[in-house]
């Protein structure tokens, strides 16, 4: 009982410390800890609710990480509907509400409250007892979906509240999701990367994460929550800026940009001022919104149709603008991603001169009939970079001739190529110059080749310089010591550290390796499936694309982006010089000669098991013969289960696939 008392009592530390952290990095901005610390805490936590399952609570912070997918989400029906705001994009209808307000109000004093109106998804948060009990969309205003699992991976979400309010034993809180544009950029530079679509915007992308079926591709996106609205069954509130004052004791993130404003003039005042601020800000603003403050001044006032008299969305004028396109250029990516360029007649634009504007790619193009010489609209909305959305026909001169895309790379001539089915052009020369710092930072990113050390800007001064044209230039650094030593901010121990990373990055396996080539679509999954497959680079390079469509989970489009990359003059040059340097071009890893239960079959893990992680399960399975696979399909052999089983071992009760507990796995691994 006192081992179980000791455990109890860590387990609720943990979880303290952990929640606390979260409050000071997600909602306060200031971080008390080192990441490496927080990681280190967040680990012991899992390991002990891993082994003491039975002692997992639903506020714990490991219920960020995300459960099981779910196959629909159920609906779920507001207490009180959640209504859409009256929009206005001038000062005289901010007015003409401001006398309807006074009209209804007659000889009473009132005040409003002015809030940046986000650009992001609208939710309803339920708390019960301080806990979060669900989460869900806006939906139609009377009805929305239950999304508490996404919700909960939102690390500025409270899962459980920092302290108490009497009288709020069970209320609700609405506020926006939303994405940060630097976030947002990041995680559009790592799908490019990943050969995966790109999103159009911030909000969009955020549109689409609390949609996700799957909670822990939702814990990978960098979604925020901001509150701006509390609603309880209590008397005791009084006044809308006081409940922000409240949330933000809770704990939620609350905006700190909320103003009161005692007239309409102080309303546009507000307004104006933050039309020419707004991007400054991290996030995306589309205007205000302007709410009476005292709650019994909203009640009294009321709603009309599906908006509240109280209340109005102040918006900012649309940044469109018309002006000449130029010319059409091509900008080569990260990636080798040729995206078409709008090269403009500058025009002031949302703040900024706009020179140039993104046409996204050749079907866009001929869809709008874009042409040099064009009058065309601009816009700079919620997107990041401007965009062209239009073209005013009627002002097109005589003479004009449509776009064609050519047939070689604007940067190394190198001849590039559409791949079926596909919108995007591509170089595949992996030394072209506009691809160099993207494909090497690629190649050294953690879950390629982990060389520590070699980030962004370390990159970017090598390859300024000229030391680096390639991945394979890396190998040949510890010939330039002396001259990385003599770099501004860098010194002899930083340079040290950083050939030795590069040395033993060399003991990577071949599946990083093929990885970190950055082929286009071949992730760590689709380089694994390779390499259990061809087991060598020369396998892999003497392949025809048949043999490569044959392997389990490769299609018609991995096959042709690999083929494409090896048959590259430039790439295989690399890879050579890779070779050379001493990297690992094949697979070293020792499967079993003799029979086992495992030889030949194939098996699909599902569920956590206790006395392994995934990736070990695997290897050990791999090690005695079998192949694991991520799917359970009518070749699937049988099944482990472990806790919380899923989708897969209903799928496997359905084809009548064994399937084993845990202590039968781990009888056979014994036994082979």
């Amino acid at each position: 009982m006192a081992g179980s008392a000791s455990i109890v009592k860590r387990l609720e530390g943990l979880r303290a410390q952990l929640r606390e952290h979260d409050y000071r990095y997600y909602v306060l901005a200031q971080p008390a800890i080192a990441d490496e610390e927080y990681d280190r805490l967040l680990r012991e936590l899992l390991d002990l609710e891993s082994a003491h399952p039975d002692l997992v609570t639903p506020d714990s912070p490991s219920q960020r990480v995300g459960g099981q997918p779910t196959k629909e989400f159920p609906t779920v029906v507001h207490d009180v509907p959640m209504l859409s705001l009256s929009n206005t994009y001038n000062e005289e209808e901010v007015r003409d509400f401001d006398r309807r307000v006074g009209s209804a109000l007659g000889d009473e004093t009132y005040r409003y409250v002015c809030e940046l109106k986000v650009d992001g998804v609208a939710v309803s948060l339920v708390y019960r007892d301080a806990m979060l009990l669900r989460g869900a969309t806006r939906g139609d205003g009377t009805q929305g979906d239950d999304i508490t699992q996404n919700l909960k991976t939102i690390r500025s979400v409270p899962l459980r509240l920092m302290g108490k309010k009497k009288g709020l034993a069970e209320f609700e809180v609405r506020g926006e999701v939303f994405m940060k544009r630097d976030d947002f950029r990041r995680m559009n530079a790592e799908r490019e990367l990943a050969g995966e679509k790109l999103f159009i915007n911030p909000r969009n992308s955020a549109a689409g994460t609390l949609k996700l079926q799957d909670p822990k591709v939702v814990a990978s996106r960098p979604l925020n929550f901001v509150a701006y609205y509390l609603r309880a069954g209590s008397g005791t509130l009084t006044s809308h800026h006081d409940n922000l004052a409240i949330l933000r004791d809770l704990g939620f993130p609350v905006s700190r940009e909320t103003r009161i404003c005692r007239n309409v003039e102080a309303v546009v005042e507000y307004w104006r001022d933050w039309e020419t601020r707004r991007d400054s800000l991290p996030y995306d603003i589309d205007g205000v919104v302007v709410k009476v403050d005292a709650l019994r001044h909203q009640e009294r006032l009321g709603t009309i149709a599906k908006s509240p008299r109280w209340a109005i969305a102040f918006k900012f004028a649309s940044r469109q603008a018309t002006t000449t396109l130029k010319a059409i250029t091509l900008q080569v990516g990260r990636v080798g991603t040729i995206t078409p360029v709008a090269e403009l007649e500058p025009v002031f634009l949302g703040g900024t001169t706009v020179s140039r504007a993104t046409l996204h790619n050749e079907d866009y193009i001929k869809e709008l009939d874009i042409r040099p010489g064009d009058t065309v609209v601009v816009e700079k909305g919620g997107d990041v970079i401007p965009k062209v959305s239009s073209v005013v026909k009627e002002k097109r001169k005589g003479g004009t001739k449509p776009f064609t895309m050519p047939s070689e790379c604007p940067e190394c001539g190198s001849k590039i190529s559409r791949p079926e089915g596909e919108a995007s052009t591509y170089c595949e020369n992996s030394e072209c110059s506009a691809q160099l710092r993207g494909r090497i930072e690629h190649f050294a990113h953690r879950g390629a080749m982990d060389i520590e050390g070699l980030g962004e800007a370390v990159v970017d001064q090598l390859a300024a310089l000229g030391y680096v044209n390639n991945y394979a230039d890396l190998y040949e650094l510890h010939r330039k010591r002396g001259a990385l030593i003599k770099l501004d901010r860098w010194g002899e121990k930083s340079v040290e550290n950083l050939l030795l990373a590069v040395e033993k990055s060399k003991e990577r396996p071949f599946g990083r390796l093929l990885f970190a080539l950055g082929i286009r679509h071949v992730g760590t999954s689709v380089a694994q499936l390779i390499v259990d497959r061809f087991q060598s680079m020369e396998a892999l390079k003497n392949a025809t694309f048949e043999e490569l469509q044959s392997v389990q989970g490769i299609g018609p489009r991995i096959a042709e982006s690999i083929t494409r990359f090896l048959e590259d003059k430039h790439n295989r040059k690399i890879i050579e010089r890779l070779a050379k340097s001493g990297l690992t071009l094949e697979e070293k890893k020792k499967r079993s000669t003799r029979q086992t239960p495992f030889t030949g079959k194939t098996i699909v893990l599902t569920g956590t098991l206790a006395a392994y992680g995934r990736e070990e399960a695997k290897a050990l399975v791999e090690e005695r013969g079998g192949h694991v696979s991520s799917s359970v399909s009518t070749k699937t052999d049988f099944v482990i289960v472990g806790l919380d089983a899923g989708s897969k071992l209903d799928k496997a009760k359905k084809l009548g696939i064994r399937t084993l507990e845990e202590e039968e796995f781990i009888k056979l691994l014994k036994s082979g």
